[in-house]
């Protein structure tokens, strides 16, 4: 079944029409790769537009960057190119803005050649996040599919650092354990049969290398979701054995090591090793952290929580704990700590909910505007100076280390 759209699936003959300033919507990637497929058809782009404000103080690919909310005061129309894999939230915030002129890239990137350019990124890569961005928009287009852009598969909530700002809340747990293989595997088993696709699995913790049954985890997911890309988040604390790189081999998987300084103490040991067993990775510097970690009761109003989830940057990061899907990572281990009241409407149990599973997790998916457990967090907004939706400090600086477990209210 087709949605009525906002956002126009053709657009290379629109584009080339005159009329009003064009603006890529996202300083992603994945707007790199749509500037230069512009560029090869002489579709002259005018600027990036970004939610995060911070990414407007330095060029993108040579185009200017321009914070979103302040578009109107430069552009009072322009057309858009959404390169972001959010095609609906993006719409929605430019149509708040007064806009109404939205398309895919699909076209634009139907016959885009990564080997042809030098990214930012490598070409593996780039290909990997095209893919996924290509896929988001297909299912944008059709509503009778479950799809979900990324899913965490948590198999640990070890962590080899102990972050007092993590926004998985790694930091309250006085007792953290592994999720077993098998739980794992049952409940990725339920998930297949009653979601139509996934583009991203990001196997996390914690520190996912804590767990030992970790590549044996990203096997199984390759081995059942075989056009899936798989990516490992790690710190690089922990060098992963060469028998366990080693059975990677030839699959669709990325590591995504972030570099922490001197805590990322085996760093340069695990690239040597990714690079000798040809596995590609993301090395990325830990850059600022929005402050989302603090857990408070807000006692808000029902439009106040519809607000603090539409600016939500993580809305999209569904999560697998324990065998249960919830919404983000804020949900699944307040949930998990005890640190909110239990309540159902927070997430979908794979393994105990036999009834009707699949509108269930549609209505995690697609229906729900908001969840209870909203109402515990300060919210993690794309820009936390506007203070939309947001009750926290702002950015913060990445990865300080605490010596004990944060305490917390506990709900029995």
């Amino acid at each position: 079944m087709k949605i009525e759209s906002k956002v126009k699936y053709n657009c290379e003959k629109q584009l080339k029409s005159k009329g009003s300033p064009i603006i890529i919507v996202a300083a992603v990637h994945e707007a790199e790769a749509v500037a230069n497929a512009c560029s090869e058809k002489n579709i002259i782009i005018s600027g990036i537009c970004d939610s995060e404000k911070r990414k407007s103080e330095k060029p993108f690919n040579g185009l200017k960057v321009y914070h979103t909310p302040d578009l109107p005061k430069q552009f009072p129309q322009a057309r858009f190119i959404i390169a972001s894999q959010h095609v609906q939230e993006c719409a929605d915030q430019l149509i708040d803005l007064g806009y109404n002129e939205f398309y895919s890239p699909l076209e634009l990137l139907k016959d885009y050649d990564v080997n042809k350019y030098q990214h930012r990124i490598s070409s593996t890569y780039m290909s990997s996040r095209l893919d996924v961005c290509k896929k988001s928009h297909e299912y944008y287009f059709d509503d009778s599919k479950t799809y979900m852009r990324s899913l965490d598969v948590m198999i640990t909530t070890k962590c080899s650092l102990k972050c007092r700002n993590c926004s998985n809340l790694m930091q309250y747990y006085t007792d953290p354990k592994n999720t077993s293989l098998e739980k794992i595997v049952s409940a990725l088993d339920v998930l297949n049969k009653n979601v139509d696709y996934i583009s991203e699995f990001r196997v996390i913790g914690g520190e996912p290398l804590m767990n030992k049954d970790w590549a044996n985890v990203v096997n199984s997911i390759s081995e059942k979701n075989s056009e899936a890309k798989i990516f490992i988040y790690t710190n690089a604390t922990i060098s992963p054995k060469e028998e366990q790189l080693e059975s990677l081999q030839g699959k669709n998987v990325n590591f995504t090591i972030t570099d922490y300084g001197n805590l990322s103490k085996n760093i340069d040991k695990m690239t040597e090793r990714l690079t000798k067993f040809n596995l590609t990775f993301d090395r990325q510097l830990a850059d600022d952290w929005i402050d989302c970690s603090n857990i408070k009761h807000h006692k808000r109003s029902s439009s106040e929580l519809k607000e603090v989830f539409k600016q939500c940057c993580v809305k999209y990061i569904y999560t697998l704990l324990h065998g249960k899907l919830y919404r983000c990572p804020f949900i699944a281990n307040a949930a998990n700590l005890n640190a909110i009241p239990d309540n159902p409407a927070n997430y979908v149990n794979l393994l105990t909910d036999s009834n009707n599973v699949r509108q269930q997790i549609r209505r995690l998916v697609k229906v729900a505007k908001f969840f209870p457990a909203c109402d515990f967090c300060d919210g993690r907004p794309y820009d936390p100076s506007s203070k939309l939706g947001y009750d926290g400090r702002g950015m913060i600086a990445a990865g300080e280390q605490v010596s004990d477990p944060i305490s917390y209210k506990e709900y029995k």
